[in-house]
């Protein structure tokens, strides 16, 4: 199973507002690519994904020290532990 996240960008929705600057059309046409090309490119898997263009995430996604703090301080603050 082949697994990646998608940023559909800032787009002008309920959540996103009326002035938000990318384009609606566009948001949702990485997931479709993803979900349905035979394209090398699209059978990939762990990726990041922008317009269709692999990002590089942010370094913290490496860092387990940082992600035990995120899930204990995300704990304390809503009282639900992961």
């Amino acid at each position: 199973m082949l697994s990646n996240a998608v940023d559909p960008g800032w787009v002008p929705t309920k959540m996103g507002g009326p002035n938000a600057p990318d384009d609606l059309e566009l948001g949702h046409r990485t997931q479709e690519w993803l979900a349905s090309s035979d394209e090398p490119q699209a059978l990939t898997t762990d990726g990041c994904w922008y317009h269709r263009q692999r990002l590089q995430p942010h370094r913290a996604v490496h860092d387990e020290a940082f992600q035990n703090r995120l899930l204990r301080t995300l704990a304390e603050q809503t009282g639900t532990a992961l």
